[in-house]
């Protein structure tokens, strides 16, 4: 699944969780929006309620890109 997949899921599904990463905190729609399409395209991994992470090349989860954090 692609990075861009992803995001569009929690942007439809209405997900109420904040991606942090780096001290700041964004939505999915405004990562769609700002994230460069070579970025968009990169397989991810959704760990629900913890994190989103690339997957390399060998398959295995690389690094953790955003943390999720629920929007109460």
């Amino acid at each position: 699944m692609s990075l861009r997949e992803i995001l569009e899921k929690l942007v439809a599904e209405k997900t109420p969780v904040l991606l942090s990463s780096r001290g700041k905190d964004w939505n999915a729609g405004e990562l769609l929006d700002s994230l460069s399409k070579p970025m968009l395209m990169r397989t991810a991994h959704i760990q629900a309620g913890m994190y989103i992470a690339l997957v390399n090349e060998g398959g295995y989860l690389g690094e953790v890109l955003y943390r999720l954090k629920p929007i109460t």
